[in-house]
């Protein structure tokens, strides 16, 4: 075999680049590891639903559209977006009472001020609110770490204020993050995170300020980038948490495992999705022996008892 001396210009541009590979932001463990703390009562898979409360600034920030390009004032996507927090919000948070669900709320704190009634009737209902911004019309990509840091802190004083707790865990507007995002949320008072897919299994991330706990955060079992994002029917997303569940319940026999689903008011809420979400609801719940259908608070707090995450 005969070898060129001469690489192509990208490649040998590369080979002098003298930033190694990889983001050194959190160790590799690969599954084959050694497994972590079992969940309580001897179950195997810890579940979570989370349900996005979200609020927008009309004709300013980012917005999640169902009908593309239409000119402001959009009053058609506004309206679609407030039927969530109207109706189908609502919807939702009964459909997971009624399979004994408790609700992981990822709260836009503008929604106490919009929509007071539906987070009233979320904490009747036992729901843990997560930090998930002030408006999603927000994002905190570009921000500064000052910026940033008074952002977080912003939020979890509102919730602390509403709620008498504050909250533990924080998922970014639009998974959005800056450089020192871990080490703001860490400063911040966050324990855990619910923005990363790394692993299944719970993943300590570690900062100059201290550690954070990354929980599984669904990127595809997700509403927002699988049915607006890619364009999947409501079948074919509770299709997915099907066979997501149904994998992931098989695997835990090895070891303890969390699977989360994200689902958001105006999305998933619209009735005709809803039927759907319910069939994929009713099939998880059939395995309620095996399987420990939680909140992250709890996840957080059954691992710090044991030792913490990976």
């Amino acid at each position: 075999m005969t070898h060129d001396s001469t690489l192509p210009e990208t490649v040998a541009s590369a080979a002098q680049d003298t930033v190694p590979p990889g983001h050194g932001l959190w160790p590799y463990r690969p599954i084959t590891a050694p497994a972590g703390p079992a969940w309580p009562d001897g179950r195997r898979l810890a579940v979570y639903v989370a349900v996005g409360l979200e609020e927008y600034r009309f004709g300013v920030g980012r917005t999640e559209d169902v009908v593309p390009d239409v000119p402001v004032p959009d009053l058609v996507n506004t309206s679609w977006r407030d039927y969530g927090n109207r109706v189908g919000a609502f919807r939702l948070l009964e459909r997971l009472d009624r399979a004994g669900i408790p609700p992981t709320v990822l709260l836009n704190t503008a929604v106490y001020d919009s929509a007071p009634e539906l987070v009233a009737t979320a904490r009747r209902l036992g729901a843990e609110f997560v930090g998930h911004g002030i408006s999603n019309s927000d994002s905190l990509a570009g921000l500064s770490t000052h910026d940033e840091a008074a952002y977080l802190a912003a939020v979890a004083a509102r919730i602390t204020a509403e709620e008498g707790t504050p909250p533990g865990g924080w998922s970014s507007p639009w998974l959005t993050q800056t450089p020192s995002t871990l080490d703001n949320l860490v400063d911040a008072g966050y324990r855990y995170l619910l923005d990363l897919r790394i692993d299944d299994r719970p993943v300590t991330l570690t900062t100059p300020s201290g550690a954070i706990t990354a929980l599984p955060y669904a990127l595809e079992v997700n509403d927002s980038t699988t049915i607006i994002g890619r364009g999947a029917s409501a079948r074919e997303f509770a299709d997915m948490i099907v066979d997501e569940f149904d994998e992931l319940l098989e695997r835990s026999e090895e070891q303890p495992l969390v699977m989360s689903v994200v689902v958001h008011s105006f999305i998933s809420g619209a009735p005709f999705r809803l039927r759907a979400l319910d069939r994929a609801l009713r099939h998880m719940t059939e395995q309620r022996d095996r399987v420990w259908f939680t909140q992250p608070r709890a996840i957080a707090a059954h691992l710090s008892t044991r030792g913490g995450a990976a």
